[in-house]
């Protein structure tokens, strides 16, 4: 299962979550309409394609007029996710009023990225900003057809694809048990048997859809866990109880935004903008990036940055990438330590390409791979090659403060990054050089056999007693917490690197 699990991992990680996003929304699209050929749903095919391309024709245009107003530079796959969720939220048909109103929508949901954000960071899921307002104008209403019991054969295990690459399997049970137990509990007080209530709870209204596509896009949500899995309960609660005050009702686009608004005054509000300073090697393989950002930028040891890095000549990739933060909190420069081994993606070669003085965003601070409150509670930490980089920040943080063992394994000396700043920490230090090379001095020798639950329990005798952090590869990161595992660890946080 381990072996198997690694696998799965590793070919997700060469998708962005951008990326697998669109490729999901498009293949549900292409599902829908082979269900309306073979009758099962009753729009007519030449109504959905032409709603097909009014919703990513309008949304791509009035997104790259947006941009040129606004001097930035248009992020296509985000507005293309965008037309798709449309396309699935409103009813296809030719009235000229309701293709007004996808039209419309269209175009609010792109003014929304702009309009309704703050200092550079939009506040509201662009598609349930666009379907809410257009609801108040009366030219058309969201039905979220996508909640149609022909298309859970593909809905359900793309839902599941995402929830599993964006890691909010979680997140998204805590919302359904919300939603669902509220809205079964009325259907039960209408003589539905349970079978029958939970048949129409999931299969005809959209809760999948809603914790899929809508509820767990990255950039609206808080970026702690707990603050995630609240919110999901806070939200799965709004979704599910009716109500009806005049002008707005119970409506899973409503439910949604008022989730963003709470997100929004739990993470960094306003935008991230960095300027580049410079960039040293750590190893062959990796490079650390220093940024010097316009505003202090909150954050924790251990969280991870996504960067926005505009580039001609894409390799279809995306602009975005995730890297987590080396530097600690509260420090003048924000740094990254970012893997540079060939073949680098494009996004990549963008960031190396950076002059000083040159200017990029963040788009999201997140992630909860931080040490405990507690400074008197032991720790280890497992790292594999560019593994290491979360670390750094947690041992300039309070290395000094904590009882501390790392476990680092490389390829070789060469390989070890940051060995001043390990060194200083104080930390107990493990080097696993599969070369067989000696480490630095301060550095005690671990060998060249293999990680296993043995090993690492003759290293660290008392790992039960030790609250463990692996970092690395997907295929490192599991194989590592089996081992933490089987040596009596009892608690073991993971954080994998996809490597695109």
């Amino acid at each position: 299962m381990i072996a198997i699990k690694s696998r799965l991992d590793t070919w997700l990680g060469r998708f962005t979550m951008y990326r697998l996003i669109l490729w999901v929304l498009g293949v549900l699209v292409a599902y829908s309409m082979v269900l309306n050929v073979l009758g099962w749903l009753t729009f007519g095919l030449p109504e959905m394609l032409v709603h097909l391309v009014l919703c990513l024709g309008v949304t791509y245009a009035s997104n790259r007029l947006l941009a040129l107003i606004f001097r930035v530079t248009p992020h296509t796959e985000s507005s293309l996710i965008t037309g798709l969720l449309l396309y699935f939220l409103f009813w296809p048909a030719f009235g000229a009023t309701d293709m007004a109103g996808v039209a419309l929508a269209c175009v609010l949901a792109s003014a929304s990225k702009y309009a309704l954000a703050y200092r550079g960071r939009h506040i509201f899921n662009p598609a349930a900003a666009g379907a809410f307002i257009t609801g108040l104008t009366g030219l058309n209403i969201a039905t979220w057809w996508a909640a149609t019991p022909a298309m859970l054969w593909l809905l359900v295990p793309g839902v599941l694809v995402v929830l599993y690459r964006t890691r909010k399997i979680l997140m998204a049970t805590v919302f359904l048990v919300a939603a669902t137990s509220i809205i079964a509990v009325e259907l039960l007080s209408r003589s539905m048997t349970l079978g029958q209530a939970l048949w129409q709870t999931l299969a005809q209204r959209p809760l999948l859809f809603f914790v899929g596509f809508m509820l767990s896009e990255p950039l609206t949500l808080p970026p702690r866990r707990w603050q995630q899995l609240a919110l999901a309960a806070v939200v799965g609660v709004v979704f599910a109880v009716p109500y009806n005050f005049g002008f707005v009702a119970n409506s899973p686009e409503l439910a949604l935004l008022l989730g963003n608004l709470l997100a929004f005054f739990l993470g960094q509000r306003g935008g991230v903008h960095l300027t580049f300073k410079e960039a040293r090697a750590l190893t062959p393989g990796s490079t650390e990036f220093r940024f010097e950002p316009q505003r202090p930028v909150r954050f924790a040891a251990g969280q991870f940055m996504e960067l926005n890095l505009p580039h001609s000549g894409s390799d279809g990739k995306g602009r975005r990438r995730v890297f987590s933060i080396t530097s600690p909190p509260g420090a003048p420069e924000v740094t990254f330590g970012v893997g540079t081994a060939e073949p680098l993606s494009s996004a990549k070669k963008a960031l190396l390409a950076l002059q000083p003085g040159d200017r990029i965003s963040a788009t999201a601070i997140g992630g909860d791979f931080l040490l405990p409150h507690d400074a008197g509670r032991p720790v280890l930490l497992i790292a594999a090659g560019i593994g290491i980089t979360p670390f750094l920040s947690h041992l300039a943080s309070d290395g000094d403060a904590r009882d501390t063992v790392v476990v680092y394994l490389a390829k070789g000396r060469g390989e070890l990054a940051c060995v001043e700043q390990l060194e200083a920490s104080g930390a107990r230090v493990f080097a696993r050089l599969s070369d067989g090379s000696t480490p630095p001095e301060f550095m005690l020798d671990a060998g060249t056999s293999r990680i296993d639950a043995t090993r690492l329990k003759e290293l660290v005798p008392d790992i039960a007693d030790r609250e463990v952090f692996v970092s690395g590869s997907p295929a490192s990161v599991d194989s590592l917490r089996a081992a933490a595992r089987s040596a009596g660890a009892r608690r073991v946080h993971v954080d994998s690197f996809a490597g695109y």
